[in-house]
């Protein structure tokens, strides 16, 4: 067989830190021999590096056919297939491994941190513990065995088994930050930030760990210190998969420079609730004096934001693509409390800031009539955030308690992209479910109770946004940063009480303390 003169330039271009260059010789060279292990390995490897998982798993595919007995291109194949969401081809690849190669550390570890992610965690734990007896002195194993043990709720374990990765490896960024997480996550917040700290001085450029010790820093109402950190979070959500609604567009991202004259486009991110929230900063972005400000949004906000004083036109994201580059600059919403220097005391809110058109308020009145106070309830939110299963009731009948409070009548005005179990007929509710549309819908219905009662969801913000008394659920584990700490106000919806629970799971003991509140405030309003 002749010689490939392609091979030795794409080993060379690989080793210069040239991906591109890489792949390009060695897909010329796989025209002369297209079953050349070694240039499809190449072309493999600089396809992720070039973020082409596609390409990469073409290629491994074709390492496995070439040579079925080939478990690292098994272990790199599922790892692409992870990435492409293919969880059910991943698996059968890493038990495929397994079988070859039943005692590789590596091969229990992916597959069991495959697993957690498909919330199979039984399974997951057992693949991961047996990692940890292959490799003990993984450091990077006994961390993600740490990490499913604390999703288990397994904390005392969690934190030995963070603390055994670190005295591995003392300077492992990530277990210093993970431990931080896992302090915030049991109200330990000056250990917290030792640890956040600590990983930002082994990796200043650590973007997860600028995000979290950003996020610690909110919580504590220390918004000086933490918005720069929260800035971190543009790539690490991208990153997940869970961060802009669209790419950002071509023209510069604002970094604070002067408005005026100018045009900004303001593009959404995260979820429903975050742009509610923080779409209040819309005036102060105009009162820059830009001379065009644009909001982006989803559909289902693009009617209810044309309520909002500050942009000058809302578009869709569809509406938005063919002209955002005509900007002088574009940012993130959650970027603005940033560049207003938004401190705890200076918190803009002035409600509302939303308002419901006249017009749906009218088409709904007659299902909203009757005697009696309205009081409209939201038990779950979105089952997609990480933390659903813990903000999330378990059932409607949770609020049971609730029942008994008389001269009160209840509204769901609960949506779900799954099917919902039926409403018992025991409990006494009117479900306005099937009259939304969108959330210029949803304020319609708002706008005319007298209070909601929520989980931390995109209705409780709306609520708050529209000046409707809301009184918030709150759970103990992974309680969302803007909540701060120990708070039963918050400084963002003056009008909204929150109640939380005193530990991890107890919901029992804020409904029955909302119970009371509940006969207190119909008492308060006879």
């Amino acid at each position: 067989m002749m010689d490939n003169p392609f091979l030795q330039h794409a080993e060379l271009q690989l080793l210069r830190g040239a991906p591109a260059e890489a792949l390009a010789a060695a897909r010329m060279g796989l025209t002369l021999f297209a079953d050349d292990p070694a240039l499809l390995e190449i072309a493999a490897t600089c396809a992720v590096q070039l973020a082409d998982d596609e390409l990469a798993a073409t290629c491994w595919q074709r390492l496995i056919e070439l040579d079925p007995q080939a478990t690292d291109a098994r272990n790199s194949l599922a790892l692409a297939l992870e990435r492409l969401q293919r969880p059910v081809e991943a698996e059968a690849l890493y038990r495929e491994a397994l079988a070859l190669l039943p005692e590789e550390a590596s091969l229990h570890a992916n597959l069991g941190l495959l697993l957690e992610n498909l919330g199979r965690f039984a399974e997951a734990e057992r693949h991961l513990r047996r990692a940890v007896e292959l490799a003990p002195d993984s450091a990077a194993i006994q961390s993600n065995l740490a990490g499913l043990l604390a999703r288990l709720g397994l904390l005392a374990e969690a934190e030995a088994a963070y603390r055994a990765a670190l005295r591995l490896q003392p300077e492992f960024a990530t277990a210093h930050s993970n431990l931080g997480v896992l302090m915030t996550d049991q109200g330990r917040m000056a250990e917290a930030e030792a640890s956040f700290r600590e990983a930002l001085r082994l990796q200043p450029d650590y973007l997860q760990g600028r995000m979290n010790l950003g996020q610690l820093l909110l919580a504590l109402g220390r918004f000086a210190e933490g918005w720069p950190l929260y800035e971190g979070r543009q790539q690490v959500y991208a990153e997940a998969g869970s961060g802009p609604a669209a790419l950002p567009p071509g023209c510069p991202q604002w970094q604070g420079e002067p408005l005026a004259g100018k045009t900004i486009v303001v593009m959404p991110e995260q979820g429903l609730g975050d742009e509610l929230q923080f779409c209040r900063y819309l005036p102060w972005l105009k009162a820059q004096g830009a001379a065009r400000v644009t909001l982006v949004c989803r559909p289902s906000q693009q009617a209810l934001l044309q309520t909002l004083a500050g942009p000058d036109v809302v578009l869709s994201l569809s509406e938005a693509k063919p002209c955002l580059s005509e900007h002088d600059y574009w940012t993130f919403l959650l970027s603005l409390p940033l560049h207003a220097g938004t401190r705890l005391e200076t918190v803009p809110a002035a409600i509302p800031y939303l308002a419901a058109e006249p017009q749906r308020q009218a088409r709904f009145a007659p299902s909203l009539a009757g005697a009696g106070l309205r009081v409209g309830l939201v038990w779950r939110g979105n089952p997609k955030h990480s933390n659903d299963a813990e903000r999330s009731l378990p059932g409607l009948d949770v609020l049971a308690p609730l029942w008994a409070v008389s001269g009160v009548r209840f509204f769901s005005l609960q949506k779900s992209d799954t099917a919902l179990p039926p409403l018992p007929a025991a409990q006494p509710l009117v479900d306005l479910a099937p009259l939304i549309g969108d959330f210029a819908d949803t304020a319609a219905l708002l706008s005319q109770l007298d209070l909601l009662i929520s989980v931390d969801s995109s209705v409780a913000h709306l609520a708050g946004a529209l000046g409707v008394p809301c009184w918030i659920l709150l759970p103990a584990w992974k309680t969302d940063w803007r909540w701060l700490l120990g708070r039963s106000d918050t400084p963002w919806y003056p009008r909204s009480r929150l109640f939380r629970q005193p530990q991890r799971g107890d919901w029992a003991t804020p409904v029955a303390e909302m119970a009371v509140a509940l006969a207190a405030w119909r008492d308060e309003r006879r």
